[in-house]
């Protein structure tokens, strides 16, 4: 869009903490969101994501820190004056107000003349591709159809930075996947710094730039999503993000890039997650594989193979989920395209990992 705040629109948050009570909603967060970043807050409910967004919005101002935009402190700024859009999970639409009326409606309480309001009206219509519907009232329009009329309207009042709350969290799945991508068009296209809320992990892993999973108030891992997924630092990242199965273990030895790890499930071989802190020999850990690095009849190769039978399996058409039993453990293991469906349950069969896949984590 034609005045979209350029290179400018950075968000600094510094040292951000907010009580309600006794309770800690925000513990000393400190983010840095990049002009045109499509930044995502992800996590479980009542972890404070949503704290921050209103934090961000104007609508609570933090008991400590600042929130700076474009190198400005606007921690105090009322949300009229920080030219921000919002979209809130609910959509938020007038209904006694047709589609064309609901996107001017910012516009109308900025006193803009009349044609510039009809201008950015259609022009943030067309960006989301209604403008044919311009003149129906939001009852006569699908779910997707409301969320792009309250995107629109979010978008007309070129805001400096556009907030999203849980925006798809009330669509079905098929019309979620498809507006996750829309939402992520429109963004880029119009090079707006937005910090979008969700708990749902396949939002955050398709269509961010980068990533701040919380937990408690705080952040635990800042990174992209192949960051994120592929590096998690703690076990309530690794279990939040995806799915992973998880022994304890203690560390036996280094062996050249890996590190070697005594468990249930014998000696394994994994490498360390990016977490700073060193490894040592004696050190008890967690070891973190994703379903889907497991291999099932693999030959019985010296690293990380395991000896089993399938206790169960749960057929969904492009995948498959098998629960492989050992001796002393049961590990998840996801398959695509699925070809081990006829192995007999009682049947013998070896799993095994790469090291490179096994993940360690500090407790």
């Amino acid at each position: 869009m034609d005045d979209v705040a350029q290179a400018t629109s950075e968000i600094a948050i510094e040292h951000v903490v907010k009580h309600f009570g006794t309770v800690v909603a925000l513990d000393d967060i400190n983010l840095n969101i990049e002009h045109g970043e499509l930044f995502f807050l992800l996590g479980p409910s009542g972890c404070g994501k949503t704290t921050l967004l209103r934090v961000l919005a104007g609508f609570y101002t933090p008991d400590e820190g600042h929130v700076l935009n474009a190198g400005k402190d606007i921690t105090k700024k009322p949300p009229h004056k920080r030219q921000v859009g919002m979209v809130f999970q609910n959509y938020a639409l007038w209904p006694h107000m047709t589609v064309a009326e609901n996107v001017a409606f910012g516009l109308r309480q900025k006193k803009l003349p009349r044609q510039l309001i009809e201008e950015r009206m259609l022009a943030s219509l067309a960006s989301v591709r209604m403008e044919q519907y311009a003149n129906r009232k939001p009852n006569e329009l699908s779910g997707g159809q409301q969320q792009r009329v309250a995107l629109a309207r979010a978008l007309a009042v070129r805001p400096r930075y556009l907030l999203l709350d849980e925006p798809l969290s009330n669509l079905d799945a098929q019309l979620r996947n498809e507006m996750r991508m829309e939402i992520r068009r429109v963004c880029k296209e119009n090079q707006l710094t937005t910090i979008y809320v969700t708990h749902d992990q396949k939002e955050g892993l398709s269509i961010a730039d980068r990533i701040a999973v919380f937990s408690r108030g705080h952040v635990e891992q800042i990174g992209t999503p192949i960051e994120i997924y592929k590096k998690p630092i703690s076990r309530f990242v690794a279990h939040f993000i995806g799915e992973s199965n998880f022994l304890e273990g203690t560390i036996l030895a280094e062996d050249g890039p890996f590190w070697v790890v005594n468990t249930s499930l014998g000696t394994i071989f994994g490498i360390q997650s990016d977490n700073p802190a060193l490894l040592r020999t004696g050190d008890h850990v967690f070891l973190s594989i994703r379903p889907e690095a497991i291999r099932l009849r693999g030959e019985h190769i010296d690293r990380n193979a395991f000896e089993g039978t399938l206790a169960g399996i749960s057929y969904f058409g492009e995948v498959a989920h098998y629960d492989f039993s050992c001796d002393s453990a049961h590990l998840k293991v996801s398959e695509l395209n699925p070809r081990h469906l006829e192995i007999s349950t009682s049947a013998k069969t070896i799993a095994n990992v790469r090291p490179e896949d096994v993940l360690i984590l500090q407790r």
